[in-house]
């Protein structure tokens, strides 16, 4: 598909409509991409956060970018990964699921995320990113609102996985 796109790169540097950030649930900057993101767009960020109550996992939320290229980010909550939990997986697919339909609904033509779950959740790589690809390609081929995601991996592992899987 070619409105799939994947890359290695910082995240807050992407011109795109929004960047979705692989946040906690309390939704007021973390570790990891969260961190960056937050530090990226400025204390507003903060602020607006403090005003949506959290986010439950799975779920997603939306706020203006302030200082990042992307006009949104969008807020999904990862789960934590636990062998043998099913649970974990639908959860994943919601992120996406979630954070798809939060974008078309502000008419964002772009989105790009990273990889939601396979840090410090602990999320095994593979199984993440087939989630995340088997979710948007189910989205994309439903419903032409989004014309271009770009998975943006933080490592060259995660780089690699979804070059694979996506065949590029």
């Amino acid at each position: 598909m070619n409105n799939i796109k994947v890359t290695k790169e910082d995240i807050t540097k992407l011109k795109v409509d929004a960047i979705v950030n692989a946040a906690n649930t309390s939704l007021l900057g973390g570790g990891g991409v969260d961190g960056v993101i937050h530090r990226a767009a400025g204390s507003q960020l903060l602020e607006e956060c403090r005003t949506l109550n959290g986010c439950p996992t799975g779920e997603a939320k939306i706020t203006k970018g302030y200082q990042l290229p992307a006009k949104f980010v969008i807020h999904t909550v990862g789960p934590i990964w636990r062998k043998n939990s099913s649970k974990a997986d639908e959860l994943l697919a919601n992120c996406y699921k979630n954070s798809l339909k939060i974008a078309k609904e502000n008419n964002c033509r772009t989105i790009a995320f990273p990889n939601i779950s396979t840090g410090v959740y602990r999320f095994p790589k593979v199984a993440a990113a087939k989630i995340a690809i088997s979710e948007v390609k189910k989205f994309l081929e439903n419903d032409s609102s989004i014309e271009t995601v770009i998975f943006v991996c933080f490592d060259l592992e995660n780089y690699r996985i979804y070059a694979e899987l996506l065949e590029f």
